[in-house]
């Protein structure tokens, strides 16, 4: 309790943030390879566009192969992307091979940019100021100094090209028709048209990483709001877990002594006192397994992390429908498991999964009416590197509109509370949970009186 207490440290405000902008740099990297990918068609398409629709002339083969090059260096990219991709989120080092990532990609596409300017114009070329674009994307993903640096370096490639073309120790390709040759190469023209390139660039990377800048210190102000909202419900949890292992023992002593009046041990007693403790005896039970849940939601909710290890899923799913069949025996009811040969491990705490599938499973039992059939189906997930567990029952179903609140707090849908009268409301949440805290997901389907299917999936281990 006293640690829970305690502020939070600089330490882990870091290591937050290391997850935070980590997780935030594989979608942004995904996304600028797929940018490339549409970059590669688009080149093309305004190339063969611009000879054959247009008119102009241009030189196919170098503008062609320079959209080559892009279309091969974004495969190299595409694949170490993966690489990254299997980088843990609090990996140190997943950061700098990030940010390397991004630098040498973003340099590569404006030096593959000014080979394509040079050919197709140069700086009468329209398509110069697409350097712009290149300088926001960089002054998003970037630093501040890497982004004045690709800015820096998209001018003196421009610069070099306009230099050259201008001397004559670079071929010039004018692009007959769309401007008059004899302006695009002079003095005046070029410094004009180069002065607001420059300084577009500079201004547009300046003013980006402004924003930016704004935005990561706003970024790095929620983490730790939300950091402190975890700790608070921690504390919560905490407390919460205290008070209900203070109930649990109070309430087992007077369900016993219940259970000792009941079995005549202290004398025999009337119907209508029998009736009486018999209902009170009923309701302990009842308020001894909310205590229960409670307290294993609360542990779950109090701690920061799961001890997880490498264990075999199989094998604690024979072991549960071991545990429940004979409850799923005694309403008739045929118990399946379905495994697809699947012997993969996966990263768990052996436990809470348990505890997971028991639920599920214990749930499925309850509201399937007699003579019915409860599936569980062990296959390999639609998404890499999972497996997907179903859970699936011909019971009383689950309203559409009810769906989305199941697995709150204390909930439980109106059919259910007519089926079966005792339940805490909690099982569900529990069992939500386990799957966040093993970095799962969980969703469920169902039709009122057809059944229903709970489905998860957990990473392999």
């Amino acid at each position: 309790m006293n640690e829970l207490k305690k502020l939070i440290s600089e330490e882990e405000v870091r290591e937050k943030l290391r997850q935070f902008i980590n997780l935030r740099w594989k979608e942004n990297l995904k996304w600028l390879v797929n940018l490339r990918w549409i970059s590669v068609i688009a080149v093309f398409v305004v190339i063969t566009a611009t000879k054959y629709v247009l008119k102009i002339d241009l030189p196919l083969l170098p503008l062609y192969f320079g959209n080559l090059a892009l279309l091969l260096s974004n495969i190299l990219f595409f694949f170490y992307l993966q690489q990254l991709k299997s980088f843990d989120e609090t990996d140190k080092n997943f950061f700098n091979k990030a940010n390397r990532f991004a630098n040498v990609q973003i340099s590569i596409d404006l030096i593959l940019l000014t080979y394509l300017i040079h050919f197709s114009g140069g700086i009468e070329n329209p398509f110069i100021f697409y350097f712009i674009f290149h300088m926001v994307i960089a002054s998003i993903l970037l630093s501040n100094k890497a982004a004045y640096f690709q800015a820096t370096l998209a001018v003196l490639l421009l610069g070099v090209v306009t230099i050259g073309e201008y001397s004559r120790n670079l071929t010039h390709h004018h692009l007959a028709g769309f401007v008059p040759e004899g302006l695009c190469l002079s003095p005046k023209y070029l410094l004009g048209v180069f002065s607001v390139f420059v300084s577009t660039l500079y201004l547009t990377v300046y003013m980006a990483t402004r924003i930016v800048n704004r935005l990561r210190m706003e970024e790095k102000e929620l983490v730790i709001a939300n950091m402190k909202l975890e700790q608070q419900d921690r504390l919560k949890s905490q407390y919460v877990l205290t008070v209900a292992h203070d109930l649990q023992s109070p309430l087992s002593t007077i369900q016993s002594c219940l259970k000792v009046v009941l079995s005549d041990l202290t004398g025999e007693i009337s119907e209508k006192s029998r009736e009486m403790v018999a209902r009170a005896e009923q309701r302990t039970r009842y308020l001894l397994q909310f205590v229960k849940d409670l307290l294993d939601l609360s542990k779950i909710r109090a701690e920061k992390e799961l001890e997880k290890k490498s264990v075999s899923l199989s094998e604690i799913i024979n072991k549960v429908i071991g545990q429940l069949r004979p409850k799923a025996e005694e309403k008739q009811l045929v118990l399946v498991f379905k495994n697809s040969g699947n012997r993969t491990t996966v990263s768990a705490n052996p436990e809470s999964i348990e505890h997971l599938l028991f639920n599920l499973i214990d749930n499925a039992i309850k509201y399937t009416p007699w003579g019915g059939k409860i599936t569980v189906e062990y296959q390999p997930a639609t998404v890499d590197n999972y497996i997907q567990v179903s859970i699936i029952d011909t019971g009383i179903g689950i309203p559409q509109e009810e769906l989305p609140h199941i697995f709150e707090d204390f909930y439980r849908a109106k059919n259910a509370q007519t089926f079966e009268k005792d339940g805490t409301g909690l099982g569900l949440s529990i069992v939500k949970q386990i799957i966040e805290a093993h970095n799962g997901k969980i969703w469920v389907e169902s039709q009122v009186g057809k059944g229903t299917k709970f489905t998860f999936i957990l990473p392999k281990g």
